[in-house]
């Protein structure tokens, strides 16, 4: 289990456990929280999960893969360094405390 906060344009948060081996996203809609649309399911197939890696958490979220930054291209908020798809990233208890910001538009 983790602890993930999501962080909300205006300003509120909310901090859900996740189980290890499942996905940012999923910790966001399994828990009702808004903000990650997940069209696809977590099937890299879209970009309506995008979030941004608090930079304190960059170095230690894996790399994301070709695919995802192909997918990124597609996403309707700003992209920066540190955005990523939130299915793609796997909880470990590596990342108890993970914060990542969810962008003001998925769509």
């Amino acid at each position: 289990m983790a602890r993930i906060r999501y962080r909300y344009p205006d300003g509120t948060s909310r901090e859900v456990e996740v189980p290890a081996g499942r996905s940012v996203m999923l910790g966001a809609t399994t828990n009702g929280l808004p903000g990650i649309e997940a069209d696809c399911g977590g099937a890299l197939a879209c970009a309506t999960c995008h979030v941004y890696v608090d930079p304190a958490w960059v170095d230690k979220v894996p790399a994301a893969q070709p695919e995802e930054t192909d997918m990124l291209q597609g996403a309707a908020a700003e992209l920066r360094p540190n955005s990523r798809l939130s299915c793609q990233i796997a909880i470990t208890a590596a990342l108890d405390g993970l914060t990542v910001d969810v962008p003001d538009r998925q769509l």
